[in-house]
Formats: structure tokens, C-alpha cells, sequence
């Protein structure tokens, strides 16, 4: 069994997580202005990546960019990698390559703990990519813990790029954001997404 194996139901059950669902979970969190000419840029992006239709232009074209712009406001801080495998436990099935990975770590040679945030880019059905996500956040966790670099929550995203939803995993409470927010809302994006890296939700 591999990430990509998961779905919701089962990541619950091997895992024994207990899900709590609600809406405006990271509603409360602020704004994060983006700069001028990215918005413009995103906007050219988008609309290509839509006219492509697939899952890999919306993750190069649209994905990509938010999580530099992310990186961009936080001074380099993060560091984010992009289809990357993380293999942590293979008996659990914590196997895999993973769209995106956000380290609190500005190094970008290779992956440092802790790992704060994960982004998986889904074509349409965002919340098919929960249990993937789910997964994947349990590997940061365990990865996190056994490099002894733990931090209370790992985040997750799933988006098509122009949608986005939000998961926290807390222990072993995984909190669902039932909010989608647009890539119209792209500051909101980057302000859910900085007050991830800063813990603040």
C-alpha cells in the first residue's frame, strides 16, 4: 500500500484518527497580500492551466507559484520540494512519492525536519485526495518525530489550483475544513498557508 492508496475511510481505520469536520476552520486567519506582478502573473497561469485540463499544469503552473510566493513573503525561511518520495514506514503503507512538502527549513538540498505542510494537487474531487493527504501527513508526523524535531500540528492541503481545501492533524485528531476557498482568494491562501508555517491555527 502506497499514499496514494488511501482513502479517508481507510487512513481513519489503520490509523485510528479521529476526524472532526467544520466549516472556517483557518476562517479566522488574516490576509497575505501577494505582490503585484505575481498576481498578474497567476492570473495568465490560470487561465493556461485550465485551457491544459490536467492535474500536472495546474500543479507547475498554478501550485508551484503560490508556494513560492509563500516562500517569497516568509524571507526564504521554507523551503518546498515537488514530487518528492517519502518513504517513512513501509509496513504501514507510508510509502510514496508526494506532490508537494513544506519544511520549516530554509535548506534546500534535502528534505529537513520538521515537515509543516503537505500539498496534494488533485485534477477535480479535492476531497478524494483527503485520505492521500491524511497519510502523507502521518509520515511528516512520524518523520518530524523521529528526527526529533516535533511540532504540535502538520497541515495539508488538497487543491485543483484554482480550489483549495484545508486539513490540520493535531496527534491523532485530523480536523477537515469543510471551506473551499478560490484561487480568487489567492491572499487568503497564502495568509491560511503562512499562519501554518507559523502555527498560528
Amino acid at each position: 500500500m502506497a499514499y496514494s492508496n488511501f482513502t479517508l475511510d481507510t487512513v481513519l481505520t489503520t490509523f485510528q484518527l479521529e476526524i472532526v469536520e467544520s466549516a472556517g476552520v483557518f476562517s479566522e486567519t488574516e490576509t497575505v497580500a501577494p505582490r503585484e506582478h505575481f498576481i498578474a502573473d497567476l492570473q495568465e497561469k490560470v487561465q493556461l492551466a485550465i485551457s491544459i485540463g490536467t492535474e500536472k499544469a495546474r500543479s507547475e503552473l498554478i501550485v508551484t507559484g503560490i508556494l513560492f510566493e509563500l516562500r517569497e513573503y516568509l524571507d526564504r525561511r521554507i523551503s518546498f520540494f515537488s514530487g518528492t518520495e517519502f518513504n517513512v514506514d513501509s509496513e504501514k503503507g507510508l510509502t510514496g512519492v508526494c506532490d508537494f512538502l513544506v519544511s520549516l527549513s530554509p535548506i534546500l538540498s534535502f528534505l529537513e525536519a520538521p515537515i509543516i505542510i503537505i500539498v496534494e494537487a488533485k485534477k477535480e474531487n479535492l476531497t478524494l485526495g483527503f485520505g492521500q493527504c491524511a497519510a502523507e501527513m502521518l509520515a511528516a508526523q512520524r518523520f518530524n518525530t523521529e528526527k526529533e524535531n516535533n511540532i504540535p500540528c502538520v497541515y495539508g492541503a488538497t487543491t485543483s489550483g484554482t480550489d483549495w481545501r484545508f486539513l490540520k492533524l493535531e496527534g491523532q485528531r485530523l480536523h477537515i475544513d469543510r471551506s473551499l476557498y478560490s484561487i480568487g482568494q489567492c491572499d487568503k491562501i497564502l495568509g491560511i498557508l503562512s499562519s501554518m508555517v507559523e502555527q498560528k491555527v
